[in-house]
Formats: structure tokens, C-alpha cells, sequence
């Protein structure tokens, strides 16, 4: 591990130089492309700094001890090698933490789809909760949505709604967010005051440049037709809406909540470009879950994650046994204890891999 480290220092202090190289600070890419890698590296660097300063104290520290003999700079002394000691441990653990490998999607925007699973009508209105969920939570995080598709339910909420989240490390804060979700609670259509369960799927992809995937434009067939409106005035009187077709696969992508055509289209190749990727991702994810089942997955949307029990206020992760009885926060998008639980439990997983590391 520590020749690891010794790498990305010395990669640190290169890439410390290049920033200071005149043919560096007039190429604007270049420039992106190591301030970038400078910052990713920063935190390690100084951490490991820090552990070694302190090894460093002790091995002086003890060598000045051997050589001594004044009564009160040895006290001294062995204090100064007790707080250095105490304090390796846990620079050791902040190392393995930090040298756990970056999902490289973790700083991407996100495409989410939610749908009204089992349950009809009450499916459809939870799917409309959790629409608003998300919305709230990016509202916290100052993040931007843009809605691409939506098939409104007659009773409420959403047989499908698909949008984009936009805002840096969206992805690594909403991964987890993949699956099934369950609601119990007693539908407003309830005469009777019977629980329902009902469920609605959250699909969670990280959103792609084109340079990620390759999408020839012999392989789509785009229709274009007349968005539905709700009357009046907002009636949409031209073909804007737009549906894509990605003939290899199968996939069909419509977009039409923007007025433009060319915008409907962009934001419709945004989705087509995740769905892709994420089939593309499908087959490793589902190689690397057989070699090592994580606690936390983000793989298989058809896994119930967690339940909502409106009556007794409370809501169960069943990926890592999180109980919180905080339900009617929660759904108004104070979604932090349950997203940082999930990503610590994550990161407890993969550092099991880098225990067995030698110091």
C-alpha cells in the first residue's frame, strides 16, 4: 500500500510542476485535465504526509530517548512517541478509505426512470412521491432537474417519469437509489382502512458523453409527433415531441416536455445514451457480483431496497437492516441519513479487500 502511496506523491508533485508549464496554463484541456487530477489526488497526499511526519516523530523521537540523560526530556519525549503511536492506527484506516478505488462515474449527473410497479393506481401515486422525493433532495444539494418523459396517472402521480438531475457527484450520492421500492399505507381510495402494499421501480443511471458511447445514426430511427398538452393554451400545435428508436436493441426513448424539437431530441439522446451504457455495464457488473457480493448493489432493479409504512412512520433499507422511524421527513427529501448509510456501508464492503494490506 505505501508504494502505492509513494506513487501518488511523487505523481503529485509532477503534476504540481506541469501546472507552473507555460504550454500547460495556455492549454485550456490540459489545464482541466491536471488541476483535476491534482485535486483527486490532494486529500491522499496530505493524509499520507501527515502519517509519515509522524512516523518520522517516533523514530527521532526514540533515537533522541537512547541518547538522553535528562529525567524530564525523556518524559517528554515518550509523551511526544504515545500521541504519535495513538494516532497511526487511525491514519492507517483514513489511508485504506482513501485508496479504495472511485466509481468513475461518481461525479456524473443522473438519469433516473420511476415506475408504477404492482398495486395500479396506488403504484402510479407512490411513483409520483417519489418523484417529489428526489426533487426536494436535489433542491438541497442545488442541483437542477429537467424532466424528460412523463405519463401522468389518471388518480394521481406516474405510470413512468423520466428526468435528469444535474449537478456534480449526483451519481455517487443517488446509486443506490436502484430497485424496488415498497410502500405500505392505507390508499386515500380506501373506504375500508385496509393497508396496501403497492411497489414502484427507480432505475438510477449515470449520464454518458458521446464520446463514452458510440451511437451510429443508421442504427436510430426518430419519429416525431405532437406532444399531449393539458388544453388551452399550452396545447403544443407542432411535431416537438420525439421518439427514438436504437435498432441494435430494441430501446425506445421519447422525450417531449421541452417545446423544441432539437431540445426534445437532446434530451431524449441523453436517456439513449445511459440505457446503453448501462446494458454495456450489465454483463461486467453482473461478472463482478459473482466474484465479490457487495452489501450495497446497484445492479438489479427487480431487488425490493426498501420499504415505506406510512402508519407506523418508518422506513426499512433491507440492504443493510437501516430501520429509521422518520418516514414523513424522509419522503419530503431529507434523504441524507439514509444515502449516508448506504455509501459508508459501501465502503466498509470494499475495504475488506484492502485489509489483508501490509504496513
Amino acid at each position: 500500500m505505501f508504494d502505492q502511496l509513494d506513487i501518488l506523491e511523487d505523481r503529485y508533485e509532477q503534476l504540481n510542476e506541469l501546472l507552473s508549464d507555460p504550454d500547460v496554463t495556455s492549454n485550456p484541456d490540459k489545464l482541466r485535465e491536471y488541476s483535476k487530477e491534482q485535486s483527486d489526488l490532494s486529500e491522499k497526499v496530505e493524509v499520507y504526509r501527515e502519517y509519515k511526519s509522524h512516523k518520522e516523530t517516533i523514530a527521532e523521537s526514540k533515537e533522541m530517548l537512547e541518547e538522553s540523560d535528562d529525567p524530564e526530556m525523556n518524559e517528554l519525549l515518550k509523551e511526544e512517541i504515545k500521541e504519535s503511536e495513538a494516532l497511526l492506527p487511525e491514519l492507517e484506516e483514513k489511508l485504506k478509505f482513501l485508496l479504495i478505488p472511485k466509481d468513475p462515474n461518481d461525479d456524473k449527473n443522473v438519469v433516473m426512470e420511476i415506475r408504477g410497479a404492482a398495486g395500479g393506481d396506488e403504484a402510479q401515486i407512490f411513483a409520483g412521491d417519489l418523484f417529489r422525493m428526489y426533487s426536494r433532495y436535489a433542491e438541497t444539494q442545488g442541483w437542477k432537474i429537467d424532466v424528460v418523459d412523463k405519463s401522468a396517472s389518471d388518480q394521481g402521480g406516474f405510470k413512468e417519469i423520466s428526468f435528469v438531475i444535474n449537478g456534480h457527484g449526483a451519481y455517487s450520492k443517488l446509486k443506490f437509489e436502484n430497485g424496488a421500492h415498497r410502500v405500505q399505507r392505507v390508499p386515500e381510495t380506501e373506504s375500508g382502512g385496509r393497508i396496501h402494499t403497492s411497489t414502484a421501480t427507480v432505475a438510477v443511471l449515470p449520464e454518458v458523453e458521446e464520446v463514452e458511447v458510440e451511437i451510429r445514426n443508421e442504427d436510430l430511427k426518430i419519429d416525431t409527433y405532437r406532444s399531449s398538452g393539458a388544453g388551452g393554451q399550452h396545447v403544443n400545435t407542432t411535431d416537438s415531441a420525439v421518439r427514438i428508436t436504437h435498432l441494435p436493441t430494441g430501446l425506445v426513448v421519447t422525450s417531449q416536455d421541452e417545446k423544441s424539437q432539437i431540445k426534445n431530441r437532446e434530451s431524449a439522446m441523453k436517456v439513449m445514451r445511459s440505457r446503453i451504457y448501462d446494458m454495456m455495464q450489465q454483463e461486467a457488473q453482473d461478472e463482478y457480483s459473482e466474484k465479490r457480493k457487495l452489501a450495497v448493489g446497484t445492479g438489479d432493479r427487480s431487488e425490493r431496497i426498501r420499504t415505506y409504512n406510512y402508519p407506523q412512520n418508518r422506513v426499512t433499507d433491507h440492504r443493510i437492516g437501516l430501520t429509521i422511524n422518520k418516514l414523513d421527513q424522509i419522503i419530503d427529501g431529507n434523504l441524507d441519513e439514509v444515502l449516508d448509510s448506504l455509501m459508508i456501508e459501501d465502503q466498509k464492503s470494499r475495504l475488506e479487500e484492502l485489509n489483508n494490506a501490509e504496513f
